[in-house]
């Protein structure tokens, strides 16, 4: 009997928010497999990946969590097919990306007669204000300590942490924090080989300050070696036959070289340390300290020939050198500290690379196969990569995979297609060739005219003006001298509160508040309406607008939501109450598989209300039924099912707290734009959910399948991206 695929995915919550790393982690397991070595990603769970049919990738071109949620009503098929969801973290053109670090291979905004020489390459000051290096740290020359990573910065890049669960079993340098400007920088790099464990190091290089090699060791892997990676590591079998040191060795050997106050410097330096199974609080990352836009990297080899005026990992050798890559990550961090963020901006990198990659691609114009309105991409011999990319390791393996999308969307030439390309012919060439193919991405857009700066800006401020509405109640009418803090007190059993304003501009006194959450207003306006309060029997209601006219739809339509089944929210809780404390409390529900406790991203403290998660709907309707009046504490509880999906509670809270920073009459012209298009627009969106849903239906059972949003990057402000994932069964591709 055929075994079905599923996918598991814990996302309740804030730790929804996916960085571009962890979803190639996914991506990777589910192309690869423990065949091939491919480790279960860390976020969520593959069951029976050797029965999955393939692999299908939906990239909505420049679209982000922003649009989901405007024309959430118009994505039907989206919303009630996909279970799992998640903030996708704001990255480069995802396709590209999957090539490796450098995706930008056309220039943008290029001038005429462009050389390589770096003195025609410079930046003029007046533009150096929007480099990405000056928004980071800005103009001004700083010591050593404001470059290394934050602990949050750790996490988001995959460093290993203290404590973390993909750290278990990792041995800590056990250096401290208390780093300074005069803390001694090491030079750090390592050489990796595919083992039955997954990656494990062959070789260890560590320099000082001063570029002297302190260490430079083989070491033998504990698994069996599938692939010793000579093309990238210089190692050989033959190499390590005689050798002896073992990877416990060299962890003894790093932690009483480095002093307490170490800072290691590295390029990628995250995939160092978990080779070594280490953990380093002190780190320079020389892939991030040389920032570029939309979270796209250097090479090493690059920023050592354009910063330092040095070849290194030069075609001829066998592989690199770690000595030499730890020698030049270290001096490039060097350079950085003692020349400042403007000096390093002037050089203008990113025209540097452009000259480069045009020299690069006229010289071999065959690196890329039009073929249709899309392409499959044959790579016979991948350039040299400091770190394996994604297709890469598809490559190895004789996977072709298949991209597919518009002209002009991909902005690295990669993806050749004919003008006249339209989203219904990739949706034609799709269904024709995605079952040809065991990992596929298809491109989708909305189209140039619906993708600009200025729509984003409008489009952005009518979902936080929406939003905002349906977070606020209007409650009333009150005695002259009602007592406020008893009414805060009786509608802040809802839920957190964010403000409470009393209007006085009516006969009788009304007040006028705003929730954090959508579920504590929807709760205020069931349970008080025609209430007593504060003496007084009111009334309970949102604000009446032309875009609330459809609120009830939208509020009924998100209860459906797939992604809540099974989800309640609850409010009326003691701030004094830990996670540990309410998962003792609701220890009696039957089948509670979650608790998201929501905290204020500001201060750290937690709200008034929970968000339990059932693994069977029914158990969810009984936990209502015998929470509603439950006393804790003390406090009386009241529920309700839950209506944001867990990643959306960043999202509002942030939305929420957001500040207009244009002038009014500049957004009311672009909201205006938008109001002229987004007619067209919400017939646009409902074609994609269209083509999308026929995309699905032909797709073979056992299909994992991942819709995303990828996020937008503008002068307006930054939108995350949103992915949607599941693997297809003949039940729920029946919705």
């Amino acid at each position: 009997q055929e075994k079905s695929c599923h996918l598991s995915a814990a996302l309740l919550g804030e730790d929804s928010e996916i960085s571009q790393d962890q979803l190639f982690e996914l991506l990777k397991y589910a192309a690869l497999g423990k065949c091939h070595n491919a480790a279960q990603p860390s976020w969520c769970r593959i069951y029976h990946q050797s029965h999955l049919a393939g692999v299908v990738v939906i990239v909505l071109h420049e679209m982000s969590q922003l649009h989901f949620y405007r024309f959430y009503l118009q994505f039907k098929h989206l919303r009630k097919v996909f279970q799992h969801r998640f903030t996708l973290a704001t990255s480069a053109n995802f396709p590209v990306s999957l090539y490796g670090e450098e995706t930008n291979l056309k220039p943008q905004n290029t001038p005429q007669g462009l050389t390589s020489t770096s003195s025609e390459c410079i930046t003029k000051s007046s533009d150096l204000q929007y480099d990405p290096i000056i928004r980071r740290y800005g103009g001004r020359k700083q010591g050593l300590t404001s470059y290394t990573l934050t602990l949050e910065e750790q996490k988001k890049n995959g460093y290993p942490i203290e404590g973390s669960p993909r750290s278990k079993g990792y041995i800590s340098t056990e250096c401290d924090q208390q780093r300074t400007d005069s803390s001694p920088l090491f030079g750090l790099d390592c050489e990796m080989c595919l083992t039955a464990k997954g990656n494990e190091v062959t070789r260890v290089s560590l320099v000082d300050a001063q570029g002297q090699c302190l260490l430079n060791e083989l070491v033998k892997p504990e698994s069996r070696v599938l692939n010793y990676c000579t093309r990238f590591s210089g190692v050989t079998k033959k190499m390590l036959l005689p050798v002896k040191t073992r990877l416990s060795d060299i962890q003894t050997r790093l932690k009483k070289m480095l002093p307490h106050d170490a800072v290691l410097v590295g390029h990628s330096l995250n995939f160092d340390l978990q080779a070594l199974e280490m953990i380093h609080p002190s780190v320079i990352d020389t892939s991030l300290l040389f920032a570029r836009n939309e979270g796209r990297k250097f090479k090493l080899k690059f920023l050592a020939k354009a910063v330092l005026g040095k070849e290194i990992q030069c075609e001829q050798k066998l592989g690199h050198d770690p000595t030499e890559d730890a020698r030049a990550a270290l001096e490039l961090a060097q350079f950085f500290i003692e020349q400042g963020p403007t000096k390093v901006a002037e050089l203008n990198l990113e025209m540097l690379l452009t000259a480069e990659k045009l020299a690069e691609v006229s010289q071999n114009k065959a690196a890329l196969q039009p073929k249709g309105c899309g392409f499959q991409e044959q790579l016979n011999e991948p350039p040299p990569l400091s770190k394996p990319c994604f297709l890469d390791c598809l490559q190895v393996t004789g996977q072709k995979p298949l991209l597919l999308g518009r002209q002009g969307l991909d902005s690295s030439g990669l993806c050749q297609s004919n003008l006249s390309t339209s989203n219904k012919q990739i949706l034609q060439r799709a269904l024709e060739d995605v079952p040809l193919s065991k990992f596929s991405i298809i491109q989708f857009s909305l189209g140039p005219e619906y993708l600009g700066s200025h729509l984003h800006a409008g489009l952005y401020e009518k979902v936080r003006s929406k939003l905002t509405d349906m977070l606020t109640i209007y409650a009333g009418p009150f005695e002259e001298n009602f007592c406020v803090k008893s009414v805060k007190k009786e509608f802040g059993r809802c839920g957190p509160i964010q403000s409470l304003t009393v209007v006085t501009e009516t006969f009788q006194p009304y007040v006028c508040i705003q929730y954090e959450v959508l579920e504590a207003a929807q709760l205020a306006v069931e349970s008080l309406n025609g209430a007593e309060v504060a003496g007084s029997c009111i009334k309970v209601q949102r604000p009446v607008t032309a875009a609330m006219l459809d609120c009830n739809v939208l509020i009924k339509e998100l209860e459906l939501d797939v992604e809540n089944e099974g989800v309640i929210y609850v409010a009326g809780l003691k701030n004094s109450l830990t996670e540990t404390d309410l998962q003792e409390e609701f220890s009696q529900l039957k089948d509670l598989e979650t608790l998201f406790l929501p905290k204020d991203l500001q201060s750290g403290k937690h709200r008034n209300c929970c968000f339990l998660k059932f693994q069977k709907s029914q158990s969810a309707v009984d936990a209502l039924e015998a929470i509603n009046g439950w006393t804790m504490k003390g406090s009386e509880l009241r529920s309700r099912n839950a209506l944001a999906p867990g990643h959306l509670w960043r999202w509002i809270w942030q939305m929420n707290h957001s500040k207009g920073k244009q002038g009014k009459h500049i957004l009311y012209e672009k909201m205006e734009q938008l109001s002229d298009s987004e007619q067209d627009l919400r017939k646009k969106v409902k074609k994609l959910d269209h083509h999308i849903k026929k995309l699905y239906r032909s797709l073979q059972n056992n299909t994992l399948c991942i819709v995303l949003f990828p996020g937008v990057n503008s002068t307006h402000g930054s939108q995350s991206g949103l992915g949607l994932m599941g693997i297809k069964d003949e039940g729920r591709s029946a919705c």
